[in-house]
């Protein structure tokens, strides 16, 4: 027997074969994550059931026996003894109020326009690689409130009435929601940046104010803040002198986020190893240039996720202005269930089911949004 006979040598490529499919796709993902132990199999089937029990019910109430169209009451009721679902007529009718409180009716185009630039402004301001970011952030932050104030409040020059004044007490809905969420957000990040600068600052006086007040509106809870804001500060001011109850609550929310934010950045600085300083100083950088350049970028691509979590956390936060005699959206669904024309036993659920789900939609994606920052930064240090 030759060596030719004895020996095959393959002289081309074997052809790939595919991955077994109990390794890749869906099915893959499944058992490693889900069915890759005893105790693993255990526990997703007891999730499952969980799951089905909890949504099972809301899908029924929500979807099946849900009722999308009516004139009044008598739509929503049960019919021959049966489960009354949601009753979505109602929302359909009162979403206007729902939005925009009780804003004239023919002033509502202000409002839509301002939610059409703070949509248009934010959506590349938020996508990393849209160019003019410079450009786009002044319009947004410097610009845009401007509008947006003048917009929403009305504008007289002289005896000339350009836009009509509508006061903040008509205010109300997701409008007055958003203006204090993104109010709050703006305003206090860059102020809780500054408290914790001045927390770590080597100069005792700059050191000690930041201390007592991060510690001062940290130590009160947010329903204390905007009664002081609402009804005790105006004790304290001159007589004639007011602040209206939407700025008051504006500034009250702002500085107890910012004292949160302040801790939250702090956590950030501190995680910065000292050879950055060093490194910063050695090339005969100051300290404002050595912050802007060097340390706050580190510092706040680590505590991203503390930042968000803040925000989500003033946006919901949001709601407790009803206290105070604001109809955020909340307080706007609440007040709604005073009427008697879709007065239903289905009528509360509902209320708070839509009120879920358009807070859901704005942590939700918030939090989205985090994560894919983290990515974009790799601030997991990935090795």
């Amino acid at each position: 027997m030759t060596n030719s006979e004895m020996f095959h040598i393959r002289t081309e490529e074997a052809p790939r074969l595919p991955a077994p499919i109990s390794t890749t796709g869906a099915i893959g993902w499944m058992r490693q994550h889900l069915f890759s132990s005893i105790g693993n199999t255990i526990l997703t089937v007891i999730g499952i059931l969980i799951a089905y029990s909890l949504i099972a019910p809301l899908i029924q109430f929500a979807l099946i026996d849900a009722v999308w169209s009516g004139e009044n009451r008598e739509a929503c009721l049960p019919q021959d003894g049966g489960h009354s679902g949601a009753c979505w007529a109602y929302v359909k009718a009162y979403f206007p109020q729902f939005i925009y409180g009780r804003y004239p009716t023919e002033e509502i185009w202000r409002v839509n326009i301002v939610y059409f630039l703070f949509a248009v402004l934010l959506v590349p301001l938020a996508i990393p690689s849209a160019p003019f970011k410079k450009a786009n952030a002044i319009l947004f932050l410097v610009v845009f409130p401007v509008v947006a104030y003048f917009l929403l409040t009305g504008l007289v020059i002289g005896d000339t009435v350009v836009l009509p004044i509508v006061e903040t007490a008509v205010w109300g809905g997701l409008l007055v929601t958003l203006v204090i969420a993104v109010t709050g957000i703006v305003a206090s990040l860059p102020l809780g940046i500054a408290l914790a600068l001045g927390r770590r600052s080597k100069m005792p006086i700059v050191k000690l104010v930041s201390i007592i007040f991060i510690e001062f509106w940290r130590g009160v809870p947010l329903i204390t803040v905007l009664f002081m804001s609402s009804v005790m500060l105006p004790l304290f001011l001159p007589e004639g002198v007011t602040f209206d109850k939407l700025l008051r609550v504006l500034i009250g929310v702002t500085l107890f986020s910012a004292a949160y934010m302040a801790e939250v950045v702090r956590g950030g600085l501190q995680a910065i190893p000292k050879g950055q300083y060093e490194g910063a100083m050695a090339l005969g950088l100051r300290f404002w240039p050595m912050m802007y350049l060097i340390i706050l970028p580190q510092a706040l691509k680590l505590v991203i996720p503390g930042i968000v979590n803040t925000f989500i956390g003033l946006f919901k936060d949001t709601t407790l202005v009803l206290i105070v005699g604001m109809f955020d959206l909340l307080g706007q669904i609440q007040s709604s269930f005073t009427d008697p024309t879709w007065s239903t036993p289905s009528q509360g659920h509902t209320g708070y089911l839509f009120a879920a789900i358009v807070f859901w939609c704005f942590c939700f994606g918030m939090s989205r949004y985090s994560i894919f920052m983290e990515k974009k930064l790799h601030t997991g240090h990935k090795r």
